[in-house]
């Protein structure tokens, strides 16, 4: 398991422990860890996962009237430093 990947588990597993029911998804460059925030959820379980979030590179919050709000973060893969880094075809 790579470094983002364990960085993406452990804030999943991290905004569970909160109370969300956190949605992982894997895409080419990056893994995004998302969950649903109730209006319920008190000041000190959003520091906490303020917290946990901080540990992605990147974060936010989607608020909508037919969604609700979503707590979302992005946590890059690494890139490869040696090897077929340029892809087929690339020339260097």
């Amino acid at each position: 398991m790579s470094a983002s990947e364990v960085t993406a588990a452990a804030i999943a597993v991290r905004l569970s422990a909160a109370g969300l029911r956190p949605r992982v998804e894997e895409h080419t460059q990056f893994t995004t860890v998302e969950a649903e925030v109730p209006d319920t959820l008190s000041a000190d379980s959003w520091r906490e996962v303020l917290e946990v979030v901080a540990d992605a590179d990147r974060f936010g919050l989607v608020a909508t009237s037919l969604n609700g709000r979503i707590l979302w973060a992005v946590v890059r893969k690494t890139v490869p430093t040696t090897g077929d880094v340029g892809g087929p075809g690339y020339q260097r």
